[in-house]
């Protein structure tokens, strides 16, 4: 007999108490509020009755690996669209910017200086194209870092491409054109400190040195440009450069966060140098900045322990408040929130994070912060953000490298599926994830219920599940029930956060799912974004035959097409603990000769590294 039928018969016996109705309502009454509150206790699990989250650890589809030659000929199928979609570029676009891939003509976005020759240029090398990249090498010699009095170059952009690309293909060829265009570069570029802070303003005119920009400045903007300035530095020996870094760094870690929880917020104002909204964001505005704390403790070989410092900071407040779970599917998903409100918005921005997260995992002693002089006690201690402290105390109870893991998979396990949920397998820019204030189900309450009802089964939101396609008549109406999401940008704009994550879990854990699904995007994007002259952004990913977009972004050849070429290669052509990659997957070396670190940045202990890339 179930609970439900106990509760009937009983009800069923008080019907037979005609002639005593005070004493059998009165009975109802004890009956009816005992069964309320055992069917409160039962929806609020109990420590010994927990019940599995539905759908953990379901495949999606079987996964199979194939022979090394398979994998080796997908390799070459990238290096193939690479150059079927470069050649174009280099016959109907080059030197200007981007190619229009629909059309066959040119667009002038980032500067008019070859953003997609500059972005491309690690690519080939990598990929073997000499020939290419010796026809790209001539297009630098000739290049001129001006504008038009009326146009701007935007800082952020112009450093994460063109610097962040030269500066990478000298690391690897040693050829000083490179180097010295980067450092010309630079120099154009450096009226942007002259504020008060010496935070970075959003663009300068290079030609007359007018800077231009907002006195509220975007995390993203002011704190995207570490790697590339350190690595400049070295690679010249000049102090100026490093100084941009530290004091970066320095306002960084010594902002007054006590209203974001340790996490930098997006709104920055670069005349005082503090914080300006408590708007937080792992996507749009605010992703690099993060990406860049982990990196250049990575880039320093380990030694700046203040970006190490900051990125605990940063993943302790996103884990413990930015990450959620879907109703109905349990899909773990991070967003964004404003004024402590989590908008449930999923942008495709933001998949950079469970590569994030797993590089973290695999380079970093998490489960031994002590070893590197870190403690969570201590840093939740600080006066900068004392009201955070709860956040740190619940995650000293727990392994964090694995935590770190269990939130690497999950993320990356929803990044897939925003991919394959669609007819066409593209995955959408941003998705907004049904939810209530019922129904908003942080993910570290679960993961804590889930501890204290004994840790049966996967941990919520982790473990694969399957994909859930929606017919014709549900995606007209809109219909968030059946996936727990709908599509708020609904284009595929050729973006690579995705198959970046895809990539770094297939290195780091060598579970060949990550490497199957990768390859089944690149099937998608040459089945539904290829055109005459390259490959296309495409308008709506639920439409098999949507219009493509006139675009064919520089950071397809930067990035999505080199972590693809990466993920398939069975060889390790870019050991990750001898390279960094920038935000636009530039590889940068971690180690340098003792003399350039003794006279920088007073490091004296690094292992002597000719950064001459062999592998070529």
């Amino acid at each position: 007999m179930t609970i439900l039928d106990m509760y009937m018969s009983i009800a069923l016996s008080l019907r037979s108490l005609p002639h005593r109705p005070y004493f059998r309502n009165g009975l109802y009454a004890i009956v009816a509020l005992s069964f309320l509150l055992l069917l409160f206790s039962w929806k609020n699990l109990g420590s010994n009755s927990y019940v599995p989250f539905p759908g953990e650890g379901v495949s999606d589809t079987p996964i199979v690996d194939e022979p090394s030659a398979v994998w080796e000929d997908r390799a070459e199928q990238v290096k193939s669209a690479f150059l079927f979609s470069y050649h174009a570029y280099e016959r109907l676009a080059m030197p200007h910017d981007e190619l229009r891939p629909v059309t066959g003509g040119y667009v002038d976005n980032f500067n008019g200086w070859g953003v997609s020759m500059i972005d491309s240029l690690d690519t080939m090398l990598l990929m073997g194209l000499k020939e290419e990249y010796s026809r790209a090498l001539y297009e630098v010699e000739k290049m001129k870092f001006h504008l038009p009095e009326d146009k701007v170059a935007p800082y952020f952009e112009t450093v994460i491409r063109y610097l962040g690309g030269l500066l990478s293909a000298y690391a690897i060829t040693k050829d000083e054109i490179l180097l010295q265009r980067a450092d010309e570069l630079a120099e154009k570029l450096d009226p942007v400190y002259k504020t008060p802070s010496r935070l970075p303003l959003y663009g300068i005119n290079p030609s007359t040195g007018k800077t231009e920009g907002p006195e509220i400045g975007i995390l993203a903007e002011i704190a995207s440009m570490q790697l590339e300035y350190a690595t400049l530095a070295k690679m010249t020996g000049k102090t100026k450069w490093s100084d941009r870094v530290n004091n970066i760094v320095r306002t960084l870690s010594q902002a007054n966060l006590h209203r974001t929880g340790g996490m930098f917020p997006v709104g920055w104002n670069v005349t005082d140098g503090k914080p300006a909204d408590t708007r937080l964001s792992a996507g749009a505005q605010a992703d690099s900045a993060h990406e860049y704390l982990l990196k250049l403790y990575l880039l320093s070989d380990k030694t700046d322990k203040a970006n190490l410092e900051m990125y605990i900071r940063m993943t302790t407040h996103l884990i413990t408040n930015l990450l959620y779970l879907s109703p109905s599917r349990h899909l773990l998903y991070v967003t964004d929130s404003s004024h402590g409100q989590p908008t449930h918005t999923f942008e495709h921005l933001s998949c950079f994070l469970p590569g994030l997260l797993v590089l973290g995992v695999h380079t970093l002693p998490l489960d031994n912060l002590p070893s590197l002089g870190i403690d969570l006690n201590d840093l939740a201690a600080g006066g900068l953000f004392n009201e955070a402290s709860q956040e740190y105390r619940l995650l000293k109870t727990y392994n964090l490298k694995e935590l770190h893991m269990w939130a690497a998979e999950g993320l990356a396990q929803t990044c897939w599926l925003s991919y394959a949920d669609q007819p066409t397998g593209l995955g959408p820019d941003e998705m907004i994830f049904r939810t209530t204030s019922r129904h908003a189900y942080p993910w570290m309450d679960a993961i804590e219920h889930w501890r204290k009802s004994g840790s049966r089964g996967a941990p919520p939101g982790i473990g694969d599940k399957r994909a859930v396609a929606l017919t014709r008549e549900q995606r007209l109406k809109g219909d968030a029930r059946t996936r727990d999401y709908v599509l708020k940008k609904s284009g595929y704009l050729l973006r690579p956060e995705t198959i970046e994550s895809l990539y770094l879990m297939w290195h780091f854990t060598g579970d060949v799912k990550w490497r199957v699904r990768g390859w089944k995007i690149f099937e998608a994007i040459e089945r539904y974004t290829k055109t005459q002259y390259g490959y296309a952004s495409v308008r709506n990913v639920e439409h098999m035959s949507a219009p493509k977009l006139d675009e064919l972004p520089s950071y397809f050849f930067a990035e999505t097409l080199k972590y693809l070429y990466l993920m398939f290669r069975n060889d390790d052509l870019l050991p990750l603990d001898q390279w960094v990659l920038n935000t636009e997957a530039h590889p940068l070396p971690i180690k340098w000769t003792p003399n350039y670190l003794t006279k920088i940045i007073g490091y004296s202990h690094f292992t002597t590294c000719d950064y001459t890339y062999t592998s070529l």
